[in-house]
């Protein structure tokens, strides 16, 4: 038994990937433009989150009934973030480096991570593949720490192009799916084929 739901729905469906798209090629092209902007706005958010965590960290460490090292790694943990966002909130540019040195850890501990599995596995499908993303992930990784600021204006800026393919293909998407609903509508209309 089919279903009326769909075809419904499809005429507000293509609207929306329509307008997602637009919105992700104007974000894009605004980030893009002006990466110190997208970078002012994620420092502010890094900022809260470390607040945020911080004072959770705090709070289990101190109402959990683990382990004494769990608790205070925790305890350390929420110490330093509360530390950290107070800085960031102090001086933005240190929220943005501290991003930016977050970022480069990440990159690090993922490069890492990703050559040592593949080079302990020799039958990995891919190995070198993965070995090749570990090292470039590294090499990411020690240019946050090097140019924490050139880094993330980079970052930024590969993120307004990502945003801008991704909201180009929404659009061409959203034109597809236009004309798949009316091919729909008309063959579930009663005028349509039979």
């Amino acid at each position: 038994m089919e279903s009326t739901a769909a075809p419904s729905l499809l005429p507000h469906l293509w609207k929306s990937a329509l307008v997602g798209g637009i919105l992700a090629i104007l974000l894009g092209i605004l980030v893009f433009i002006r990466p110190g902007a997208a970078i002012f706005v994620t420092a502010i958010f890094f900022g809260a989150y470390l607040l945020i965590t911080g004072i959770s960290q705090l709070v289990l460490a101190f109402s959990i009934r683990s382990s004494v090292g769990g608790r205070v790694l925790l305890f350390i943990g929420g110490a330093a973030a509360l530390v950290l966002a107070v800085l960031c909130f102090i001086n933005l540019q240190n929220s943005i480096e501290l991003l930016a040195i977050w970022i480069g850890v990440g990159f690090i501990f993922r490069g890492v991570a990703t050559a040592m599995s593949a080079i302990g596995d020799p039958l990995l499908p891919g190995r070198i593949w993965e070995i090749i993303v570990g090292i470039v992930s590294v090499i990411a990784g020690i240019i946050m720490f090097v140019a924490p600021l050139e880094g993330l204006v980079a970052l930024t800026q590969v993120t307004g192009i990502i945003l801008i393919v991704v909201g180009v293909f929404e659009v061409i998407s959203a034109f597809g799916i236009r004309s798949d609903a009316k091919k729909l509508a008309a063959a579930v209309s009663p005028e349509g084929p039979a």
